[in-house]
């Protein structure tokens, strides 16, 4: 979000849907007492533990029931919260006057052999509640009780895992985020509120009770418990309903995602492998029986491995089996039908007929195996077992679908593929293996939602987003805390403190975050090894497994898990013909010469964008550092893709492109292209009277042409593309424009453009019939919104339509946002009387000094010119999530415009609307490749898409 006007007020608004349906604010005064977590900067842990496995053992058949949650629920008195100080700073202090401290935003799961967190953290963004805001929130009917016209980010969850054995650190990692208190910056911006020794954290998982004291010793808190098989299947129940692509499945090496119809859900088979396994029926939220469970499962692989090989971590032994054999130490079919398979009962020669069934006829000892072959055969024996009486329980009740969660599994490929060929083999492809990316966190993610009053229950799949920061599984680091500020400053302070101390001091005493730990000791980045698919010859029939690496990471897993941004206000865009057919992505990367290609590209174009992003922040040597770092971060998680497309879900081209601005907000770059927006919006206003003078000379036919044509030209302005630089070489803004118009004329790869004229300007008897409401999606600054969408808008007002331009909400190249528009707009109404009643009467010109051109049309009556903001920060636009602003803006609106490459072209091209839809989007040969990469281009020229779907 760019940074706020000069004398405009901060104010945070915070959605209201975190509160309880009943309205009431003020906070239970009961026994849950604990603070709201605050100022959380961090998105992914600083932690350095080998990933364990955790969860419920196994044990006798016993019937649940339904989940308990207390009515009376502590909630978020979001009252009156203000940004405090200087709003300048990149986190002001956040003040919620209101607010008590019965409120509690930390859960755990604490197993047998892993301890899970998920824990909550507000959202730095803010909204701006000025004048013009109010008036195009009055006009487009959005109320404060229920709306809110900037799409906040109310928060983001955040989910950690350690082992059990060094609950210590667990512990030290809660109190240096002041978790368990409220967050680090609690005492700021609630400095009424006083530390309280009857606070309360939910738990579950036998170690709530086990470690209940210790919790108390150290901490001060008091450990909430609450059921286990509640909380998994809550936490279940929550990711596959509100998470896209969260269930997927794995066979062969492959990974599909599957999206489940909420309809649909129920019932299904939760297999959690833990320490032991658990296998519970769900009929729905809140109703379930625990139906079976076993004590084989990932304790029992620890355990035993940890006595056969003498590993000293869950993670060694997985990395182990990736080079094993099991073949010297199981005993196959072949083994004793002399290499024969038994085809009568179909089995190949390659089934395991016993489990370690070798070692009974060797005469060898312990040490004469390889350790790799036994975590291999140990792997295979368990997981085999696991999926057989998982698809056994199934066909009791006639299940078709089973999922499968726990941290045994951690992503494992070779582990989720066994567990999938049993399934298969003994269902015969009737039942199905399915596996969550939050496979871990079920338990601790159901803790967190028995807290009633987070409102998580009501939260949709358009409501969640996942980002995927690099973390601090790529530093090696166990510092925690938020960022001060200029790292420079703050090595200094490191440096006075320790020459004052004479002895070296632990550096989280600095609260420097891992980020900021990454940027001043420069930490290598490198990307995880992912694990190879293996081969299938039935049965058993895995081949040894083939590793594109000699060891697997213990973090290979821990990009799988993202955070989740919970923004209550973003919508479905309610004129989507099929929100359920939707694909927003034009282009797929499963298709591995697009993802190459784009991973050129891309890889190609960082050194520029870092000298931009560099330059936005003064290119001081803190900057230089950050870019450094964001530059090596940006690439490592390209190389984590390209070695594993699916690693963090189904990404599309437009996730992709999200992503590396993203990463570059991490690293504190809010706006790199600040400086080249702001040159080229200041060039485009001052040529822009010429040429609305010369449009209004033209013919209504010849100016609706003239008017596609310069939407065309001006959008080559992308000042990321060569042929634009080369064309800026050659002239004025003005000339390119000129230039680039007359390269602009038909015939178009795709040309509607004779309908959408006969529509505007009618034929024959058919008489024009304006549009009642237009929703303008813009692109790129300068030229692009100046010189060829606001002469458009123009041009619809001109004929009777209320106009919307749809502007992102944060920043991404050099596409232009909500913030920046209206004031450009101020600027082009001081040329045009058109633009100047229409931005009056939308709301746009509040307070703005404005030069009226004819004072005889001072007050006549005008259409409105509004702005509102698409609830995303990429040059790309998934309208399954947009703001709450931008779907009520949608409901009366009957015509469409989506401009430019990344809108009209690599996503939503393909997109049907439930009203008229107009699609524009121009090239050079040299991008046109952008499409495909095996597209033929144009010979002479660029490549021009018109796409008009009319007569709705």
């Amino acid at each position: 979000m760019a940074g706020l006007s000069e004398g405009q007020t901060p104010v945070l608004e915070i959605d209201g849907t975190l509160n309880s349906n009943d309205g009431n604010s003020r906070g239970n005064k009961g026994k849950d007492k604990a603070v709201v977590l605050v100022g959380e900067e961090n998105s992914n842990s600083n932690i350095d533990t080998q990933n364990q496995q955790g969860g419920s053992g196994g044990g006798s058949e016993r019937e649940m029931p339904s989940m308990h949650r207390s009515g009376s629920r502590p909630q978020l008195d979001l009252s009156k919260a203000a940004i405090q100080g200087n709003f300048e700073v990149k986190d002001p202090t956040i003040l919620l006057p209101n607010q008590s401290d019965d409120i509690s935003h930390l859960a755990l799961d604490i197993g047998g052999s892993l301890i899970k967190l998920v824990y909550f953290s507000r959202h730095e963004d803010q909204s701006i509640d000025d004048k013009r805001k109010k008036t195009i929130k009055e006009r487009l009917g959005i109320s404060n009780g229920n709306r809110r016209s900037y799409p906040i980010l109310g928060g983001r969850l955040h989910f950690v895992k350690f082992e059990t054995t060094k609950i210590s650190e667990c512990l030290d990692f809660i109190h240096s985020k002041q978790l368990h208190r409220g967050g680090v910056d609690s005492c700021h911006w609630n400095p009424g509120v006083q530390a309280n020794d009857n606070a309360v954290i939910k738990a579950t998982g036998g170690g709530a009770y086990k470690f209940a004291d210790l919790f108390k010793e150290r901490l001060g808190v008091s450990l909430d418990k609450e059921d286990e098989m509640d909380c998994l299947v809550a936490g279940a129940n929550f990711l596959l309903k509100a998470i896209r692509h969260e269930a997927f499945t794995h066979m062969e090496g492959q990974k599909e995602f599957v999206q489940i119809d909420t309809n649909d859900l129920f019932p299904y088979l939760l297999v959690n492998i833990g320490s032991g396994v658990s296998m519970i029926k769900v009929d729905g939220d809140g109703k379930f029986e625990r139906v079976s469970g076993t004590n084989v499962g990932g304790g029992t692989y620890w355990g035993l491995g940890r006595l056969l090989t003498k590993c000293k971590s869950f993670d060694e032994l997985l990395e182990l089996s990736q080079r094993g054999d099991n073949g010297t130490i199981d005993m196959l079919v072949g083994d004793i039908y002399g290499g024969m398979d038994y085809s009568k009962i179909g089995l190949s020669a390659s089934t395991i007929a016993s489990s370690f069934g070798k070692t009974i006829s060797d005469k060898k000892e312990l040490a004469d195996y390889r350790p790799e072959d036994i975590s291999l055969s140990l792997l295979r024996m368990i997981s085999y077992n696991i999926g057989q009486i998982s698809y056994l329980n199934a066909l009791r009740f006639g299940l078709k679908r089973i999922f499968f969660g726990g941290f045994f599994i951690r992503g494992h490929a070779y582990t989720m593929d066994t567990i999938s060929f049993a399934v298969q083999f003994w269902s015969k492809g009737e039942a199905q293996a399915m596996f969550l990316r939050h496979e871990g966190f079920l338990g601790a993610l159901g803790a967190f939602m028995s807290y009633e009053k987070h409102g998580l229950d009501d939260l949709m799949v358009h409501q969640l987003v996942e980002r995927f920061p690099m973390g601090a599984p790529y530093t090696g680091g166990r510092i925690h805390g938020p960022p001060l500020g200029d790292l420079n400053e703050k090595a200094s302070e490191a440096r006075v403190c320790l020459l004052l101390l004479e002895m070296p001091l632990p550096l989280n005493l600095f609260q420097i975050s891992w980020m900021e730990k990454f940027v001043l000791k420069g930490t290598e980045i490198t990307a995880p090894v992912p694990m190879a698919p293996s081969g299938t010859t039935g049965l058993g029939g895995f081949e040894v497994p083939l590793s594109k690496g000699s060891t697997l990471r213990s973090d290979a897993s821990a990009l799988n898990v993202g955070v989740l941004h919970l923004v209550p206000t973003l919508e479905v865009f309610p004129l989507l013909a099929d929100p359920k057919m939707y694909e927003p992505n034009t282009i797929d990367l499963a298709d591995r010469s697009e993802l190459e290609y784009w991973f050129t590209v891309l890889s190609e174009h960082l050194p520029d964008l870092v000298d931009k992003a560099v330059a936005s922040e003064g290119g001081t040597d803190d900057a230089k550092r950050r870019g450094d770092a964001f530059a090596r971060a940006f690439s490592a998680h390209l190389a984590r893709l390209m070695e594993e497309p699916a690693a963090y879900g189904k990404l599309g081209l437009a996730n992709l492109l999200e992503l590396r601005e993203e990463c570059l907000r991490e690293f504190q770059f809010l706006d790199a292209y600040r400086s080249i927006k702001q040159r080229e919006n200041e060039a485009s206003l001052a040529v822009l009277p010429d040429l609305l003078v010369e449009l209004d000379s033209m013919s209504e036919e010849t100016r609706l042409l003239m008017l596609i044509e310069g939407v065309l030209a001006a959008n080559i302005f992308d000042w990321g593309s060569r042929a634009c630089v080369d064309l800026y070489h050659k002239g004025t803004i003005i000339e390119i424009y000129r230039m680039s118009r007359n390269k602009m004329q038909r015939p178009w790869r795709v040309d509607d453009f004779d309908a959408f004229k006969e529509r505007m300007l009618g034929s024959g008897d058919n008489k024009p019939r304006p549009h009642k409401r237009a929703l303008l999606f813009v692109d790129n600054s300068g030229a692009d919104v100046v010189l060829g969408m606001l002469p458009l808008a123009r041009e619809l007002l001109r004929r009777g339509t209320e106009v919307v331009l749809v502007a992102n909400s944060l920043p991404a190249l050099n596409d232009i946002t909500a913030m920046e528009l209206p004031d450009i707009v101020a600027e082009a109404a001081k040329h045009c009387d058109i633009l100047r009643r229409a931005a009056e009467a939308g709301g746009l010109l509040v307070d703005a000094m404005i030069n009226t051109l004819d004072g005889s049309k001072e007050n006549s009556p005008s259409v409105p010119l509004m702005v509102v903001e698409n609830g995303c920060g990429s040059p790309c636009i998934d309208l399954r999530q947009v703001s709450s602003e931008l779907a009520a803006a949608a409901k009366n609106a009957d015509l469409i415009i989506l401009e430019g490459m990344g809108r009209a072209l690599h996503t939503n091209f393909n997109a049907r609307f439930k009203c008229e839809a107009l699609k524009i989007r121009s090239e050079f040969d040299e991008q046109d490749k952008y499409i495909h990469p095996q597209s033929t281009p144009f010979d002479n020229g660029p490549a021009v898409f018109v796409s008009c779907d009319l007569e709705k």
